[in-house]
This record gives C-alpha cells, structure tokens and sequence, in this order.
C-alpha cells in the first residue's frame, strides 16, 4: 500500500472487491476526451471519458446495493467529455464529467487494475495453462486435506488449501486431495466449498461402482477406455469430482491424460487430421432406457483466441457419423490418428484411489479411464461423484484472490501504511 493512499479515504469502486494501492499517481492530465495518468513506476495509462463515465462508482451509474450498472449511456444528453481533473491528497482522481457536471471520484487501485491502455491480454487466464504427459509425472499434483473439513470458511474467507487447488486444476486440468472423510454423502459439502453441483440424469451425486442392471460402463467393473463424461450434452459438464469411500479389490486403477496435450501432439504430426477433428461435428448419443440424449460438435474445440477449449473424446457415447459424404473418409482416418495416439503410454498418468482421496478435474479437457478390476473375490471399490462448471472453479478462485488481496488493505490499515 502506498504512503500517499490512505485506504479509509479512498472512493468506492464499482464492485465489491479491495484494491491495494501498490503504485501512487505522481500526475494526471486531461484533454475533452481522455485522462492519462502518471504513475510512481514509470507507467503512463490513458481512459476515455466515456470508459470513466460508465464505470464511476456513484449512485447514478450503479445501484450501491448490487455494484450492477444503472446506467444507460444513450440517455445522457451528449457524449461525456471531462471538464476538470484533480488529483486528492489521498491519492483518488475526481473528474468533472460534461454536460452533467456530475463530479466523479475513482480509486487509483482500481483504476491501476484495469488499466486497458497497457494490459497486453485482458482475457488472459486466471492461471496459465499447463499441458503435460502422463510420463512426466509420477503422480497428480497432490495436496493434504487433513483436518480442511473441520475449519469454518465462508465465500469472503481465505483459504489456502482450496487456492492450491483450484490453480492446479485451472492451470493443469487435474489435482487430488488427500486425507479426506469417507462418509457417504460428504462429496456434497466438499464440492460446496467450490460452489453448486451440477445435477444430471445420474442424479446430484453419483456412486461409481459395479451394480447389477447398470445404466453405464462406468457401473461395472469392467475396464473403461479414455473418454469424457456427458459429451453428449450441449454444455457438458466443465469439473467431475470423484471421491474414493472405498477400495480394497484388486485392479481399477486410475487412468488420467490431458487432453490438450494428446490434441497438441495431433496437430504436430498430423496438421490436416488434426483440422478436420476441429471442424466435423460428431454424433454423441446416450440412448438409454430412460433418457435419450444427442448432442453434434466437433472433437477438439479452440476458443476465439486460438486456444484449446474443450475436447469431446468418448467412442463408446458416438452415434452413427451423420456428416457431408466427401468428410466421411477424412473423419474416420483422422479419428484413427487420434485413438492410436490415446493408446500411447507416454500421455497415462497411472494411480490408485485410497479411501480418503477426491480428485477434482476438468471434464471437458482431462481424459479419464481405469482398469478393470475384480469383485469375484470380494472387497468393493467405491466412489462418489458429482459435477460442478468451471465457471464456479473460477468464480471461487477469483473469490480467494480478492480476499487475500482484502486482509493487505487490512494489514496495511492496522499497519498504518
């Protein structure tokens, strides 16, 4: 926190987050259009005066009970232009916006913090995206979980734990907590700490293991090939969360590989397979007995930047292939390319499930399999699962950032700095 910010001087922002003052403005100047300011550091930032406008922190612009815009930009009289900039002694910049006259104050964290003039990616990740073979490893990114269950935390509270976690599967698709309960059931608090689960035709939560009339592979104890879970829903579910109440048979070991990494490897080697898996879209069918669900979408999905969004991998969830004639052939060769790939051990990371691990990873880029496994000679092998979306991943992630940066401001006040 900077000596010349005071905290408890300091304006309102347009959100309910802290914003440490870790760079002071030195200077600020003004034309009808546009504030640049100086800062400590060397950084020059310029803003529109019609960014200002509709980002101010007063009760014109947003309702002070939600930080949720009020605002209705077309209804001012003309475009805002600034009149007059001062810079307060506690460090905040108050504009004087035309032809309103409405007099503006904004907090120089905040503005630092979305200074669009010099941020290089504003939709860059929350964490950077890590691809990785199962041979570079020998076990996932594994965290001790004793005793987290016991601690109060709330949605404003840190919690370092639950950070390491999230940034490992945000950044690395996968991770595993260890030490956990086994009480059937305790899967659903666990994975509120994270945010709601996502209910599906399998229930809020489900039990992986072998029964009899079973509504999917995974109900056996038969082994299961790489896939993805529920492609053949339009949005299918971003997190699978699998907690291990039981396991004393032999075999069913786990089986995890990073999808964008087994993707990557296509496009180096086969650049055209791998273009028509990002372009055919595939039938992904689950017609079961009491649900019938169909969804069509490519393989491999890449976002408006370029990079890999999703992969929709499951060859036992395909339909029949109902695409254009002339893209049969190329599909089919291409989807070859890609299953010798999936067979390679060097993309496998291997493991077993103790009673007390949960793992938590992306299902629309980590692939999961096991082995079979045996219960004609007793013992049991069981999990529980559920869904959650990635967005509550990065909603929660987001959630312990800002209360870390929360206990700085509380720090630097106690402080006095």
């Amino acid at each position: 926190m900077s000596a010349t910010s005071d905290p408890r001087s300091l304006p309102a922002t347009p959100d309910f987050d802290a914003w440490p003052v870790d760079h002071a403005i030195t200077g600020i100047s003004h034309d009808d259009r546009q504030l640049t300011i100086d800062w400590q550091d060397g950084r020059k930032s310029r803003y529109h005066s019609i960014w200002l406008r509709e980002n101010a922190a007063d009760d014109s612009t947003v309702n002070l009970a939600t930080r949720e815009r009020i605002l209705d930009l077309s209804q001012l009289e003309a475009w805002p232009t600034i009149g007059e900039a001062r810079l307060e002694t506690g460090g905040a910049v108050t504009l004087e916006l035309l032809p309103e006259r409405r007099r503006l104050s904004f907090h120089p964290g905040w503005l630092r913090a979305h200074d669009y003039d010099n941020e290089t990616d504003a939709e860059a990740p929350l964490v950077a995206t890590t691809h990785w073979r199962g041979a570079e490893r020998s076990e996932p990114t594994t965290l001790d979980a004793s005793g987290w269950m016991d601690a109060e935390h709330d949605a404003t509270s840190t919690d370092p734990l639950l950070e390491k976690a999230l940034e490992a599967v945000i950044g690395e698709g996968l991770v595993r907590l260890r030490n956990l309960p086994t009480d059937p059931g305790s899967l659903d608090v666990i994975a509120r700490r994270i945010g709601p689960p996502r209910p599906t035709n399998f229930g809020h939560l489900f039990d992986v293991r072998a029964k009899p009339d079973p509504d999917s592979n995974a109900y056996t104890s038969i082994a299961l090939p790489p896939h993805v879970d529920l492609p053949t829903r339009e949005y299918q579910p971003g997190l699978q969360l699998l907690h291990c109440l039981e396991n004393d048979t032999v075999g069913g070991e786990a089986i995890m590989m990073d999808g964008f990494a087994v993707a990557e490897a296509l496009r180096e080697s086969h650049p055209t397979h791998f273009a028509t898996l990002t372009r055919v879209r595939w039938c992904y069918a689950n017609t079961a007995k009491t649900s019938d669900y169909v969804w069509f979408d490519p393989m491999i999905k890449l976002d408006a930047r370029g990079e890999f969004n999703e992969v929709r991998i499951a060859d036992f969830l395909r339909g029949p292939l109902m695409a254009p004639f002339d893209d049969v052939e190329p599909a089919y060769a291409a989807l070859m390319a890609l299953q010798r790939l999936l067979r390679e051990p060097e993309f496998a990371l291997r493991f077993s499930y103790a009673p007390g691990d949960l793992v938590i990873f992306d299902n629309r880029r980590l692939l999961h399999a096991r082995d079979a496994f045996d219960v004609s000679q007793g013992g049991s092998r069981w999990l529980q699962g559920c869904y959650l979306e990635r967005d509550e991943a990065r909603s929660r992630l987001r959630m312990l950032y800002r209360a870390r940066r929360r206990a700085r401001v509380a720090s630097s006040v106690a402080s006095g700095n």
